[in-house]
């Protein structure tokens, strides 16, 4: 495998999922293995948000970002998802790092179970909780699909 395509399947991937008050966020290992919840963001301030995320690519040497795309049921593209889309466009040009918007439609509900399943109790703690833990099974899956056969 020529270096240049190696580069592009390493590095650190960082995953955000908006949501109407917090934005849940995730970030890969360098070799792009294993998805890690991190603090949520405050999603209230468009602008702060996006300065808050270009300054955690750079700490992090993000090579690319996720950003949940909350499509309705149907597929359709509502107000979310297009709140997702500015975000996305958004973080890209600020940083200049690639930003790929991913199918996200589940990703809170399947949070909420894990959550449920262990036991985790209501409350702030449990809210900011479900939102790093559904950006780390979007980037999760992200890299799931995306690993190679050689490490497996």
């Amino acid at each position: 495998m020529d270096p240049e395509h190696l580069a592009k399947l390493s590095g650190r991937v960082l995953a955000l999922d908006p949501g109407r008050v917090r934005v849940g966020v995730a970030i890969s290992d360098e070799d792009r293995v294993l998805a890690s919840p991190r603090s949520s963001l405050d999603g209230g301030d468009f602008k702060r948000l996006v300065a808050l995320v270009v300054e955690l690519c750079r700490e992090e040497e993000v090579k690319r970002v996720l950003v949940g795309w909350p499509l309705d049921l149907s597929g359709e593209v509502g107000p979310p998802a297009r709140k997702a889309e500015a975000l996305a466009k958004a973080i890209e040009e600020a940083s200049g790092i690639p930003v790929e918007l991913v199918d996200e439609r589940l990703s809170t509900v399947a949070a909420h179970r894990r959550l449920d399943d262990a036991g985790r109790k209501k409350g702030k703690a449990r809210a900011q909780a479900i939102d790093g833990a559904a950006a780390a099974l979007l980037l999760q899956a992200w890299l799931d699909a995306r690993s190679s056969p050689l490490t497996t």
